[in-house]
């Protein structure tokens, strides 16, 4: 991938995808001793970032391509963002997701008309769905992060925070297939090789961390997590996140459950913002951790989540 890869992904979704506000955080900046400012990507119509690399990838199939109908696999947000991107191009999708997928996003999917095929207990299981169907039916995969035009697109964001803050000296980037964290990561280092780029993930089941530690794709069983988006093998063939992701990411952070719960009530107090678990774990690492230079950028990543959940979240 070249960086001419993200401005034609920037170009190609323009239809679909808006700029999204980028909002400075009193109270965070206060908390770590330097600016900081939330890149707002749950405000997508969407409701993530997905979009996106979603967008992106569906804009370059060929005709026949979206004749014979596109189908994916997801912890619910690629879905969904798919899903929403292949009805306004009259593209045929299926989504196939795990039995661990949430309410809100399951009745999402169903709302944006996909057909949906729910199996197993984690992502990997609905991964294997999604090819036998592919295989099956001709149909292409939009792979949720591994894949050149979907991180091109996640890269767009890259773009965006250059023109909104220029001086920005570290990004902070919710860690999970490292899709994201790889287009953003690859834009800001392409302009500025001195940005630092934060991974930040849940202690359970964090297989991407697992597998740079072990220095190969290991495989984890899915637990509870209060950031469920992040859960989810990165594929034993996985072709670029892995190694853009080792060789992007300044740091890797472990946030406990505490953490990230502490995390969604600050947004929640402080931005009156309600996301998702996934979406809050910069701002759980941020609360405490001093920062020796600014700004940063906390990307607040979606907000697919609904009310029984943020009010089992608020009784806990």
């Amino acid at each position: 991938m070249v960086l001419r890869d993200v401005w034609l992904a920037r170009k190609r979704i323009e239809s679909i995808v808006k700029p999204t506000p980028l909002v400075y955080s009193e109270f965070f900046s206060e908390r770590s001793g330097q600016p900081v400012y939330l890149k707002m990507e749950q405000s997508h119509p969407a409701g993530s970032f997905k979009i996106r690399g979603a967008a992106n990838k569906l804009l370059s199939l060929t005709e026949e391509e979206k004749k014979r109908g596109v189908t994916t696999f997801s912890t619910g947000n690629h879905g969904i963002a798919t899903a929403y991107a292949a009805r306004q191009m009259g593209i045929s999708c299926t989504v196939c997701i795990s039995r661990r997928v949430p309410e809100a996003k399951l009745s999402r999917l169903k709302r944006l008309g996909a057909d949906i095929e729910q199996t197993g207990a984690g992502q990997d299981e609905a991964a294997v769905r999604c090819r036998e169907l592919a295989s099956k039916y001709g149909m292409t995969i939009i792979h949720p992060f591994d894949d050149p035009e979907v991180i091109a697109g996640q890269g767009t964001i890259g773009l965006e925070l250059m023109e909104q803050l220029p001086e920005l000296k570290e990004v902070v980037i919710p860690l999970s297939g490292g899709g994201l964290l790889s287009g953003i990561g690859f834009v800001l280092k392409k302009m500025d090789p001195t940005v630092s780029v934060t991974g930040v993930t849940m202690e359970r089941s964090a297989v991407m961390q697992a597998s740079l530690k072990k220095g190969a794709v290991v495989k984890l069983e899915e637990e509870y997590t209060l950031a469920d988006s992040l859960l989810g093998g990165i594929g034993e063939d996985n072709r670029y996140t892995f190694s853009m992701t080792r060789s992007l990411m300044d740091k890797g952070v472990l946030l406990q459950e505490n953490r990230i719960k502490e995390g969604l009530y600050s947004l929640l107090d402080h931005h009156k913002i309600i996301v998702e678990g996934a979406a809050a774990v910069g701002a759980g690492y941020l609360l405490d951790q001093p920062v020796s230079e600014g700004p940063v950028v906390l990307i607040i990543t979606g907000n697919n989540v609904d009310t029984n959940t943020v009010k089992t979240w608020m009784d806990s």
